[in-house]
């Protein structure tokens, strides 16, 4: 069932008509539809006819190879991304990604972007990041042999930077606004293959969201149904179009009658992809303010977060900083350990404020280990330690 990808061509989300050849990547937007002001990413299609639909029969588990025909080819080795658990809390269902191998939901994404590299015969994997993803390009190019260059600032947590560099990735920090000047330099002289945005808006690696259809093909299985609504932490939103793209993918096979409503979870501080879909702009830049969310705190939005949520009848919705640390945890105090990012779709969820009619999913991406601060607490030590030092925590 598990055969060879049946991956076609690259699509224009600027202009569906638009087709490419499915390599090589196109990392830097559709040529023909972007401008100056707004650029627009490319999707990936299938020869869905060809799809053998039994593919949904099998338990979902590690290694996303498992969906191979509905994937871009596979030439990176797997470190078992995947098949992470569904654990119910609070009247919700939370899909915890914190369980891949570098902790994070970016997994699935590199190691479909790792293999498009692979694929291309680069010499190696550039990527600017803070945080999650660096990890996990720099421990899938390890995996492949590729050497890693990431890009990364001053003021990203010292844990996040050592677990970069474990990796035996040549890791610099820059400032914030020279990190994107110089991926590119480094694409253009060194023809290493690019696995982060590039563009004025964001586009980012074509291949990448197709690893994130998979949580929607796992949900599937998981439930035994299709959720009536998803809710995920929203950066640049590649998660949030990949899981709205696998369900679309499983009612154009004929295994489901709908698509669940996807939400956006941003932070108040910056929210582009709210403000788009509130003008009714393709994308979106704003102006960001100050928020320990890290890992979805951007000025810079793209088209794939408009199209899910717009095309799906979800929302965008902004949370503060006092509301995803509550969310955060609530969810600790249940055994889920979420970085303040990761706690951004039970947030919202809680924000909204809705009911629903069948399931709602709340997507926590990412382990506390990743949080600005961690590891920097001092703790008292007690010298002469008693029973009544143990009482429980109010």
């Amino acid at each position: 069932m598990n055969g060879p990808s049946l991956a076609l061509r690259q699509r224009s989300l600027g202009d569906p008509v638009i087709e490419f050849p499915l390599f090589p990547p196109l990392t830097r937007g559709c040529p023909e539809t972007s401008t100056g002001e707004i650029a627009y990413p490319l999707d990936v299609t299938y020869d869905y006819a060809r799809v053998d639909t039994r593919l949904f029969e099998q338990e979902p588990g590690a290694d996303i190879a498992r969906w191979s025909p509905l994937l871009p080819p596979l030439e990176a080795p797997t470190l078992g991304e995947g098949g992470t658990p569904l654990v119910e809390f609070d009247g919700v269902h939370i899909k915890d990604e914190s369980r891949n191998p570098t902790w994070s939901h970016k997994d699935r994404l590199n190691r479909v972007a790792v293999s498009a590299a692979v694929a291309a015969g680069a010499p190696g994997v550039v990527v600017a990041s803070s945080g999650n993803h660096g990890a996990s390009a720099a421990a899938y190019a390890a995996r492949a042999g590729l050497p890693a260059i990431v890009l990364t600032s001053a003021d990203s947590p010292p844990a996040a930077q050592s677990f970069v560099r474990a990796y035996g990735a040549t890791v610099m920090s820059v400032p914030v606004e020279k990190r994107w000047p110089l991926l590119r330099e480094v694409v253009d002289r060194l023809g290493y293959h690019p696995v982060s945005n590039q563009t004025v808006t964001h586009t980012g690696h074509p291949f990448g969201p197709e690893g994130y259809k998979t949580i929607a093909y796992e949900l599937f299985l998981q439930l035994g149904r299709v959720p009536a609504a998803v809710f995920t932490p929203t950066g640049y939103a590649e998660l949030l179009y990949g899981v709205w793209k696998g369900f679309v993918e499983l009612r154009l096979l004929g295994l489901a009658a709908s698509v669940p409503r996807m939400f956006s979870c941003e932070t108040a501080a910056g929210g582009p992809h709210a403000r788009a879909l509130a003008t009714g702009a393709p994308a979106a830049i704003v102006e960001l303010g100050a928020s320990d969310a890290y890992g979805i705190a951007g000025p810079v939005g793209g088209h794939r977060g408009v199209v899910a949520v717009r095309d799906s009848g979800g929302e965008a919705l902004l949370v503060s900083d006092d509301e995803l640390r509550l969310a955060q945890r609530d969810l600790a105090r249940q055994g889920l350990w979420q970085e303040l990012s990761g706690a951004a779709g039970l947030a919202g969820y809680r924000r909204l404020g809705q009911d629903f009619d069948g399931p709602v999913v709340c997507v926590a991406t990412s382990s506390g280990f990743k949080d600005v601060g961690v590891g920097a607490e001092r703790f008292p030590v007690v010298a002469e330690p008693t029973l009544g030092d143990l009482a429980p925590d109010a």
